[in-house]
């Protein structure tokens, strides 16, 4: 299945700055919210923290109208190094003060109720307000989320959230991950991909591989790239 995040990155130039590209498509999409509220999904990773410290500093949006929840959570204790919960809290919600509200993943006890718990939540909000944005990464291997390439989780046409591990065993910890059926009901996806580590993944896409990223079908697509992610000025 090629979805729509494959087509868009076929057309996609490297920007100057990905931090502030974020930002700036973030304060758009805010400004033109569906509803009253907005409803922000986020993620892990190096790019996505200095996305975050960089909204922290410039987003000129009301954080206290922003409904923050994860994409994906490694199963360690929240205040874990590797997890996404404490990065968006030391990356953003703590920096502004709070937001309107954050809902993270339970990382303890059984991950297939931890799971059934979290995808409830996102069918309150999907027979609710919706998601305007859900902000992904892009994993060399092609991932995004916790949707691994090989996984089960990628055949998921049903569950919302769902417990997961990579198969290739190349990256640790069971994970919780939402899954296409939630990612493509947002209103938006931007992924954001910074590094030559990343160049390879993009390449592929490009060549029109089914990677996991490039299976997301959301109704609007972004690719926010640097300069050696993208492969340099020959592309």
């Amino acid at each position: 299945m090629r979805g729509r995040a494959a087509e868009v990155l076929a057309a996609t130039e490297p920007v100057d700055d990905v931090p502030d590209s974020f930002v700036a498509m973030l304060k758009g999409r805010f400004e033109d919210r569906a509803g009253p509220r907005f409803v922000l999904f986020l993620s892990g990773g190096a790019t996505a923290a200095a996305c975050y410290d960089r909204a922290a500093e410039r987003a000129e949006i009301d954080w206290s109208l922003v409904d923050v929840y994860l994409g994906d959570e490694r199963l360690v204790p929240p205040e874990d190094p590797d997890a996404n919960q404490r990065l968006v809290r030391e990356h953003l919600v703590d920096p502004l003060g709070g937001v309107g509200s954050f809902t993270p993943m339970a990382t303890e006890g059984d991950p297939a109720e931890n799971a059934d718990a979290y995808d409830r939540a996102l069918r309150s909000l999907l027979s609710g307000p919706g998601i305007d944005l859900i902000h992904l990464g892009l994993g060399p291997d092609g991932h995004t989320a916790s949707l691994f390439p090989l996984a089960p989780s990628l055949e998921e046409t049903g569950r919302l959230c769902v417990a997961t591990e990579d198969p290739s065993k190349r990256n640790p910890h069971t994970r919780l991950s939402v899954t296409y059926p939630l990612i493509d009901a947002a209103r938006q996806a931007v992924f954001t991909v910074s590094g030559p580590e990343k160049h390879e993944a993009v390449r592929r896409i490009r060549d029109g591989e089914n990677l996991p990223a490039a299976r997301v079908a959301s109704a609007e697509v972004r690719w926010l790239l640097d300069p050696p992610a993208n492969g340099g000025p020959s592309w």
